[in-house]
């Protein structure tokens, strides 16, 4: 199999990531549930991961990285314990439904209002809209770092500085773009951080987490088990343990340390120009089949490396179908979980072909895509 769906989950991970869960699994106890070396094990381990998501995002409070089973959990944790009854939210037409759906919700249980920042035809936030979005009771904003449809890049500085300036908060989903772009959580002004553990940071599945700014309080998302202060009716106020009820993934915590020692061994700038030189082969060749269109801004300079595009009018199912059973090579159709951006792209109705690419993908994995593409185009 061909795999570019990257921007899925990466299938292929480091060597390294597989041999520490593997160790994981055979020695690490529960942490914080214990004195015995198991337990103390685990803490060690996820400790040390947590210093190093810190480092990775640019963030100086370790103490303040919340470990979850994936972005979508940390966005539901983000987004329900930040909004209190009569607050205004501003989100955008990039989003993921992990954004949308906890959006969505409150508003539908007329907690908040909410109000969407437009795209222009390239998919690219209108960001001249934000001050014409602000209310007195605005209190977040809520957005994506990029596109998972188009790769297309937000420039999260700039939003970060208008939300300092006008006193709102500003909760950033980096689930496509942690790995392959560098991110400074602090420098930019990001208060809530979330993402995920399996994509670009070649982690396993079952991993992600937030970064909470000090100062941010978030209400819990869910109370429990929490190894300490077990007489307590409620949920521990100090962090990390605030928003981590229960036993953590520490398996698959361990796995991500792993991955993320091999992320700063390699170079994060390193793996990004990897990842763009795959794509622009891939443009530079599929460009020239008739009837292909692509969607996005690939006059950035620097992006996700995702391309999404349609051949002629076929179903995007179908064309992703016979990539797989015609060729080996596995993509992502549809609508990615993004409606409001297939909704102004123009292709609800036909969804896209994603290509997603990471580190261990060739050129002759591209190329072979390429000559795919050709070839349904002929038929």
């Amino acid at each position: 199999m061909i795999y570019l769906d990257n921007a899925a989950t990466t299938i292929q991970k480091p060597p390294q990531v597989i041999q520490a869960v593997a160790e994981a699994m055979q020695t690490l106890g529960n942490a914080s549930r214990g004195a015995h070396s198991g337990a103390l094990q685990a803490d060690r381990v996820i400790w040390n991961a947590r210093c190093k998501v810190a480092a990775l995002f640019g963030f100086s409070h370790p103490e303040r990285v919340v470990f979850t089973a994936n972005a979508t959990e940390a966005l539901n944790i983000a987004i329900n314990g930040l909004f209190q009854p009569g607050d205004h939210g501003i989100s955008t037409d990039l989003e993921h439904n992990s954004v949308l759906r906890p959006l969505y919700r409150l508003e539908d249980q007329g907690v908040i209002s909410l109000d969407f920042l437009p795209t222009d035809a390239l998919g690219n936030p209108d960001y001249k809209c934000l001050e014409s979005l602000l209310r007195p009771n605005t209190r977040a904003i809520v957005m994506t770092h990029a596109s998972n449809l188009t790769g297309n890049l937000v420039d999260l500085e700039r939003v970060g500085k208008f939300a300092k300036a006008h006193g709102l908060l500003l909760v950033a989903d980096v689930s496509q773009t942690a790995g392959s772009i560098p991110i400074f959580m602090e420098e930019w002004g990001i208060d809530v951080l979330c993402f995920t553990g399996h994509k670009g940071l070649m982690g396993p599945q079952g991993t992600g987490g937030l970064c909470v700014a000090p100062g941010v309080e978030l209400r819990p998302w869910k109370v429990g088990g929490s190894g300490f202060h077990s007489y307590s009716r409620t949920h521990p106020e100090e962090y990390p343990t605030h928003l981590e009820a229960g036993t953590l993934n520490g398996h698959g915590i361990a796995g991500l340390s792993a991955a993320l020692d091999f992320l700063q061994e390699v170079g994060i700038d390193a793996i990004g120009e990897k990842e763009n030189r795959l794509l622009s082969r891939f443009l530079d060749g599929v460009r020239q089949i008739p009837g292909v269109r692509v969607y996005g801004d690939f006059s950035q300079p620097r992006r996700c490396a995702i391309a999404a595009l349609n051949l002629k009018d076929v179903d995007s199912a179908a064309v992703a179908d016979a990539l797989m059973a015609d060729y080996g090579i596995a993509v992502r159709s549809g609508a990615h979980c993004a409606p409001r951006m297939h909704q102004a792209l123009g292709t609800a109705s036909q969804g896209a072909v994603r290509f997603s690419f990471s580190w261990f993908n060739t050129e002759q994995e591209v190329d072979a895509a390429i000559q795919a593409l050709w070839e349904l185009a002929q038929e």
